[in-house]
């Protein structure tokens, strides 16, 4: 019974490590067509506005974050942060000027304040994980025995 769960538990890891890499690669795919397709309207127009430049980098931090994780299956929330740094400040750049006047300010402080606190977190995320490593490096280890 117990080779049979064995043998369960082995099928079951390995379908999900299956269903894990094509469900990256899709996504991987999917960032590199759309940053393509994004990158030939940009040529078509003859030049890159701001917010065409901003769009890009978006898209190729989406694709180091991917390419991080396909790597060490560890999601870097540090980019994550930074995408939404990047999508924020494009947003601040480009999309508030088309806003009314009367929510203006308002959206213009929202929006800087939160760019402001995630750049706060990033650097927390930093300093703690020079300072005492990251929790998933401790899994890996094995424990000192005591005498």
């Amino acid at each position: 019974m117990e080779e049979k769960t064995e043998k369960l538990q082995v099928l079951g890891s390995t379908l999900v490590d299956v269903f894990h890499n094509i469900a990256l690669f899709v996504i991987g795919a999917t960032v590199v067509w759309s940053a393509a397709y994004e990158y030939l309207h940009i040529m078509e127009k003859g030049y890159a506005d701001l917010k065409d430049i901003l769009l890009l980098f978006i898209y190729l931090e989406l694709g180091a974050m991917i390419g991080i994780y396909f790597k060490t299956h560890r999601l870097p929330v540090q980019f994550l942060v930074f995408i939404a740094i990047t999508a924020l400040s494009r947003h601040l750049v480009i999309d508030v000027q088309k806003v009314s006047e009367d929510f203006h300010l308002y959206l213009l402080l929202a929006i800087s304040g939160a760019v402001v606190l995630l750049s706060i977190a990033l650097l927390l995320l930093t300093f703690t994980e020079r300072q005492y490593g990251r929790p998933e490096d401790d899994i890996h280890k094995e424990p000192q025995k005591k005498d």
